[in-house]
């Protein structure tokens, strides 16, 4: 059962419990650079993305948001650390969101101004906690970064905007360690019925941030809660977008064009079925499908179209050659080099 929140929107991206649960990434170019961004943003469209974070740090990067704003495929998030003024100036250029912490951004007047804006505009404001920089005295009340700091630093900062009458807050807290995000997301949740960001801060490389954040973005989605994501990783940020969305497919969460069910390949094995596996997956990205479809891509020729009897389609290999199936059916057999052209002739006739 998912959680149940307040809704808002990030340019026509609904945000809550009654909106399906939306990937997002954030530019590694200079803001300023506004053809390179451009051309990243464009990139992370066309690998799913939904919504686009970029850094703000100066005047210059502000005033590339005019320009950005009006090309971009995406809605834009303006991230803001201590100037308010460029959450005021970003707000101007037409941003979808924000991204601050009204604690960090000069005292009660200047939150009241971003609030203001931001509500004349209709947009929302993300607050962003993390493990690692969070307020002095919560460092010193729990003795160090705890779930339940985390979690007191974030209501803190959401009071902050209350206080201004501004109530449309999606809240992020997260940490490097697992735990630590997956115990004080629980915790908030409990405290409050705002949308959620999660997402695993500093998780690492391609490799270990995905595992790392598929484990915690995981347990926290099973649990009903989470409304936006984002897979930080040190890598292209297209990478980020593939991750996200197969966190997603593999709890059922959004829908997909296609699942690959495949071996782990074992000694039996008589075919490049690591070969077979991969061609077949970028064949069909670039094939438009009908409906989701699950495919199987199997090593044993005897075994394959009985343990794959639930795909719709599928290979199984023997030694230089292999089956064709549906649905646990056979259709023909074929040399092994033919296989994955046959299997999308055929997925093309009777599925586009």
């Amino acid at each position: 059962m998912r959680r149940k929140t307040r809704q808002l929107y990030i340019g026509d991206i609904g945000i809550g419990s009654e909106h399906p649960i939306s990937v997002q990434s954030m530019l590694n170019t200079k803001t300023a650079d506004i053809e390179g961004s451009l051309r990243q943003i464009e990139a992370l469209a066309a690998a799913g993305c939904e919504i686009c974070r970029l850094a703000v740090p100066d005047t210059e990067a502000a005033e590339a948001l005019k320009l950005l704003v009006k090309r971009s495929p995406l809605p834009l998030v303006a991230d803001i650390h201590f100037d308010y003024r460029l959450a005021l100036a970003s707000i101007k250029a037409g941003v979808g969101a924000i991204r601050l912490n009204p604690g960090n951004i000069g005292g009660e007047a200047r939150v009241q101004a971003v609030a203001e804006a931001a509500k004349a505009s209709g947009i929302p404001i993300r607050i962003g906690v993390n493990g690692g920089s969070l307020e002095k005295d919560i460092l010193e009340k729990y003795q160090g970064v705890t779930a339940q700091g985390i979690a007191e630093s974030a209501m803190r900062h959401a009071a902050m905007l209350e206080k201004c009458g501004f109530y449309d807050i999606k809240i992020s807290a997260k940490a490097s360690s697992v735990p630590l995000t997956v115990e004080a997301n629980r915790q908030i949740a409990g405290l409050c019925d705002y949308p959620l960001h999660l997402g695993l801060t500093e998780a690492g490389g391609l490799r270990q941030g995905t595992v790392k954040s598929s484990v915690a973005l995981g347990i926290l989605l099973s649990e009903g809660l989470g409304d936006t994501i984002r897979v930080s990783l040190t890598a292209d940020p297209v990478e980020e977008i593939a991750a996200a969305k197969e966190i997603l497919n593999a709890l059922e969460l959004k829908p997909k064009s296609f699942e690959i069910i495949s071996c782990p390949t074992c000694g039996r094995t008589e075919s490049d079925l690591i070969g077979l596996a991969e061609n077949a997956e970028r064949a069909l990205k670039e094939i438009k499908l009908s409906r989701p479809l699950k495919i199987a891509v199997m090593g044993c020729a005897v075994n394959g179209p009985g343990e794959a009897r639930e795909a719709d389609y599928g290979i199984a290999c023997g030694k230089g050659e292999g089956l064709l199936f549906s649905k646990g059916e056979i259709i023909g057999k074929y040399a092994q080099e033919d296989l994955v052209r046959v299997l999308l002739a055929v997925i093309t006739e009777k599925e586009l």
